[in-house]
């Protein structure tokens, strides 16, 4: 535990009052964009109006972004609101998981494929860009390998973050549209639990997250929470979840979260690659919907449980709209952690392999 506390003290060390300021301003317009769009009335409308602000704002030429301890604060207080949905009922269905996860896998391989030679082909991008690009999820890990092979870092960054938005935006609508998903702007919410309960609850998810930090587990903060609020919840140990303040606050945090991915990209940047993300995003979701009725056809999931779990959007926000959107937040996390995985391991391999050589990119 000592690395992770010298790492908070030296975080509140580097911390100025411009930092302060813009970590303010952004989570007010979060909290702006976040209440007009659940004033609305739309389906996950805290998660989509924080997030359009705040990328707005940031495109806009305004320094949006918050501070990685409030970033992980932010995760691990969705993972536990994740965890306080789970029910035995939902342990006994991942007998199921085998089977989806491995048709995700190969789900997750076309629709790269796919995104790539569109990328190539359409818009003439080189092979390493392109196939990074068609990477669904795994962000950081995907800018960095980008910038180890003198990748179009710019490009990837707005394909990527693109589909994010467009997911995180449009998949609420959609699901609630077709009967999917709840309709309004009122979301899947466990009864608050009693002051104690809670107590347990919080410390159980901070110990679980640092020691999965520890073992350096993929998105270790949401995860560890999840997983401590989850055991809890799933042996009836604890009742309930978060207040509705807290639970509100994490939504549109998660929102604003996402939007300051905007805060690196220009106005200019962002439209030369519109096209791009938009042919490339058009792809990814068409095979994925192959695979969906794949899935749909061979398990007994709901199919919004599948919708969601496979939609190619960034691991946080699919399950921040599983939260919002009566989606089975184990069926969902568990895919998108395993899509994690496969996409951190395999991406390295894939690019090697089919990308272009990595002399040509230090010539």
């Amino acid at each position: 535990m000592k690395p992770a506390v010298q790492t908070l003290l030296r975080a509140f060390r580097h911390v100025t009052s411009r930092d302060i300021l813009h970590t303010l301003e952004t989570l007010l317009i979060g909290l702006a964009g976040g209440t007009f769009f659940q004033w609305l009335e739309l389906p996950g409308g805290l998660i989509s109006g924080a997030m359009i602000a705040v990328g707005a704002a940031a495109i806009a030429g305004r320094p949006m972004g918050l501070p990685p301890l409030m970033a992980h604060v932010i995760l691990m207080t969705l993972g536990l609101s994740l965890g306080s949905m789970v029910s035995p009922q939902m342990l006994t269905n991942m007998a199921a998981y085998p089977v989806s996860i491995a048709i995700l896998a190969a789900s997750t391989f076309c629709a790269t494929l796919g995104s790539s030679l569109y990328l190539q082909r359409i818009h003439q991008w080189d092979r390493t860009s392109a196939l990074l690009a068609g990477s669904p999820g795994a962000l950081s890990q995907i800018i960095m390998l980008a910038n180890e092979r003198r990748a179009d870092v710019a490009g990837i960054a707005v394909v990527q973050t693109m589909r994010v938005i467009i997911l995180t935006a449009a998949l609420p609508l959609i699901l609630a549209a077709s009967g999917l998903a709840q309709h309004g702007g009122s979301a899947m919410h466990a009864a608050s639990a009693t002051p104690l309960a809670l107590g347990i609850l919080v410390a159980a998810c901070v110990v679980t997250s640092l020691l999965l930090r520890l073992l350096k587990f993929p998105a270790n903060w949401m995860f560890g929470a999840m997983l401590g609020s989850s055991v809890l919840h799933g042996t009836g140990s604890i009742e309930g979840g978060l207040p509705n303040w807290a639970y509100a606050a994490a939504l549109i945090g998660i929102g604003a979260l996402i939007g300051t991915r905007f805060a690196r990209i220009s106005a200019r940047t962002l439209l030369s690659y519109m096209a791009a993300a938009i042919g490339s995003f058009t792809v990814a979701i068409v095979v994925s919907a192959i695979f969906v009725a794949l899935v749909t056809l061979t398990t007994n999931a709901r199919f919004g449980d599948i919708v969601v779990a496979f939609a190619p959007g960034a691991m946080d926000a699919m399950l921040a709209l599983a939260l919002t959107l009566h989606i089975d937040p184990i069926f969902v996390g568990a895919h998108h952690l395993s899509r994690f995985v496969f996409v951190s391991i395999a991406t390295p391999g894939i690019v090697h392999l089919f990308g272009r050589p990595q002399v040509d990119a230090d010539d």
